[in-house]
């Protein structure tokens, strides 16, 4: 059965002198992989090599089950070619995109989701300096969290619920609790992190992300990629492209 759907290509790999694999996230049918076909011919159904960040109508034939999909049409939109013009840019783009592969299911649809992957990447070409997309990278890792059921507890104790308070003594986050923990809970989690007021702050309220300097913004995105390392069970392979050691 074909169906016809928009996606944007966030992942490709060569299948062999002619064809791809590729990853793709989809507004109604969610993550699929599938094969091109012929893709890299001169003269294809899909106006050349399937790109990564492509974005456009694609139809597909459903896979059976342990088989992959089948690529027969991409009307792709090179949408994103500014990206590879900043390489900081780029590499968070990748690093948004490999994330949503490894935490979203295939023929799960998250259209909010794919909404959101679609502004990032919009605001990411358009964004100037490191600090600005640093800021919508982190902010989209949250909406991620959010949208696929994992959104952490950022406002309380994620152990006992008492409110987080800026004027606590210590404040730390633990990947297997799912959030900020107090200094009267820490002790039942061995994988804390402990957090700097600013941070801690600025996971309470994402609006003062806004405001942040650079060494906040790499703050904050050290404890999220220790946190997607954790949900993964293993470091997301563009996480150091883009944390600042």
């Amino acid at each position: 059965m074909l169906t016809k759907d928009t996606a944007i290509c966030i992942r490709a790999v060569d299948y062999s002198e002619t064809s791809q694999i590729v990853t793709l996230f989809t507004r109604t049918n969610g993550k699929l992989t599938a094969i091109a076909k012929g893709s890299k011919r001169p003269k294809s159904a899909f106006d050349g090599p399937v790109e990564i960040f492509s974005l456009g109508q694609i139809v597909f034939t459903t896979a059976r089950q342990g088989r992959l999909s089948t690529l027969t049409e991409f009307q792709q939109r090179p949408s994103f070619t500014h990206l590879r013009c900043d390489l900081f840019a780029l590499n968070c783009s990748l690093f948004a995109g490999e994330l949503v592969n490894g935490l979203t299911s295939d023929y799960d649809p998250h259209p909010q989701l794919f909404d959101s992957l679609l502004q990032f990447l919009q605001n990411a070409q358009a964004a100037k300096g490191k600090p600005e997309v640093l800021k919508l990278l982190i902010l989209f890792q949250l909406t991620l969290l959010k949208e696929v059921g994992l959104r952490p507890v950022l406002n309380a104790c994620a152990n006992c619920k008492n409110s987080y308070q800026a004027h606590w003594p210590r404040v730390y986050f633990s990947s297997s609790a799912n959030g900020l923990i107090c200094r009267d809970c820490e002790a039942s989690f061995t994988d804390r992190m402990k957090l700097t007021r600013r941070v801690a702050n600025c996971l309470d309220n994402l609006r003062l992300i806004a405001e942040s300097q650079q060494e906040t913004l790499n703050e904050v995105e050290k404890v999220l990629a220790y946190h997607f390392t954790e949900l993964l069970g293993k470091p997301p392979k563009m996480a150091k492209y883009v944390i600042d050691t």
